[in-house]
């Protein structure tokens, strides 16, 4: 195992990327990376395995997210600089982990930003227009593409609106439900109505809170842009836990208004839950909420691919990846090339469209990075080269992120282990290439 002593650490102040993130627009950034396209065909997933107290679910979820996300604190603060949870497993294991982990994190987030093309084009768009979803796709990357090479400030004022306008709708919702209630048309019953049929209810809490577990996905991303935020070592810690706080109230408060609003059979049976309760409410267009879901989507889309083009450009920097990746525009100081790499990819999988097989894997991928970065604050408590200043979690939680990380994954589906084994092999491969390439260089 490589020393974490004997690494140079990465949190000197030069850098090629322009520090313009304040904590404000990294709260939003997180909170708007958090509360993706997800939450509109959450509840309805989550009811069908809890039944209709999906509040609970969420909860759990939280919790066991700010866990992982107290690792990620620690080691953003100590280690300030693009790269995340690559650069964290290098340090601590050496470069065929980093690429493990870095490989895991892009195989994630290019999947996740063509599906997300491929999804701006479907049904929430045809109601307004309807246009081939081919060049949908081509349109949206391209005009993502260029807001992220515009400038990280550009790229997340921008999230801000969207963010905004994601919180308001869910806002709108949990009105709608309370309202619902109230006179008299709802079920405050069905918010203690745990399990299913099938499963008990610490069956069926650890089933729905693998579900709502991907929900609070996106915090991670936000690691790969703690080398453009301004005073890091304060501002981080207090975007991170205020975002996912933020979410996982707002993703409760929705969960428990629609529960209590529309029967949990109609939220099961439901492609868009949160549709259901402004059906059940009257009185809002249902347009609306298609303009909603379009935001959301957009969104996730532009920080999804914010945090792959950062990764990958801070893989090359390791020498993990081709160093073409490191280059920077002149004057904006974004690394179009990783951009350019991350777009094309995303591209190529939205055109094809056979990405669902790979999408069902995305939990187990980032579970395995989760565990490797709860681990990895651990190992890299032994280096002393680093400033004393940056935010350390107690020990017992880090140890607890692994242990939940491990229970999670039992929760998998074995046809999802093999996919993601699949991949995680492949991962594994080049990730020993990558290892032994840069063992030879100089």
């Amino acid at each position: 195992m490589k020393s974490p002593s004997t690494v140079t650490a990465a949190s000197d102040s030069s850098t090629p990327l322009k520090k313009a993130l304040t904590a404000p627009l990294l709260y939003f950034f997180i909170l708007g990376d958090v509360l993706g396209a997800g939450v509109y065909v959450l509840v309805g997933q989550v009811a069908a395995d809890t039944g209709g107290a999906v509040w609970v679910p969420l909860v759990v979820a939280l919790c066991l997210a700010l866990l992982t996300a107290a690792s990620y604190a620690e080691l953003a603060t100590k280690y300030p600089r693009a790269g995340g949870a690559s650069h964290y497993a290098t340090l601590a294991y050496g470069p065929f982990a980093g690429f493990l982990a870095g490989f895991c994190m892009l195989a994630a987030g290019i999947v996740s930003v063509g599906a997300l093309a491929r999804g701006f084009g479907g049904d929430y768009l045809a109601e307004f227009v309807t246009l081939p979803v081919a060049l949908v796709a081509v349109v949206f990357l391209a005009a993502l593409a260029l807001l992220n090479a515009r400038g990280i400030s550009e790229s997340t004022r921008a999230n801000v609106v969207a963010t905004v306008i994601e919180v308001s709708g869910l806002l709108v919702v949990i009105g709608l439900g309370v309202w619902i209630v109230l006179r008299g048309d709802g079920d405050v019953g069905r918010l203690t109505d745990l399990g299913t049929p099938e499963h008990g209810p610490v069956p069926a809490v650890l089933s729905g809170a693998v579900l709502a577990y991907y929900s609070f996905v996106g915090f991670e991303t936000s690691v790969n842009v703690a080398e453009e935020t301004r005073d890091p070592r304060r501002s981080y810690p207090r975007a991170l836990f205020g975002a996912l706080i933020t979410a996982g109230a707002v993703y409760a408060l929705a969960g428990a208004a629609a529960a209590a609003a529309v029967p949990t059979k109609t939220l099961v049976e439901s492609s868009g839950p949160l549709l259901e309760v402004v059906r059940a409410a009257g009185g809002v267009p249902t347009e609306l909420f298609s303009a909603i879901a379009l935001v959301a989507v957009a969104n996730g889309a532009l920080l999804t691919g914010i945090m792959s083009s950062r990764l990958a450009y801070g893989m090359a920097r390791d020498r993990l990846l081709p160093g073409f990746l490191t280059k920077v525009l002149p004057g904006r100081r974004t690394p179009w090339a990783a951009i350019a790499a991350t777009t094309a990819l995303s591209l190529l999988l939205a055109l094809t469209g056979d990405v669902s097989t790979l999408a069902s894997t995305l939990v187990l991928l980032l579970l395995v990075v989760f565990f490797l970065v709860n681990t990895a604050a651990l190992v890299l408590r032994r280096d002393d080269a680093t400033p004393r200043d940056h935010f350390r979690a107690p020990t017992v939680v880090p140890v607890l992120g692994a242990v939940s990380c491990v229970v999670l994954a039992t929760q998998i589906e074995r046809e999802v282990w093999l996919r993601g084994g699949a991949v995680l092999l492949v991962g594994a491969v080049l990730g020993a290439v990558a290892a032994v390439r840069r063992r030879r260089r100089p």
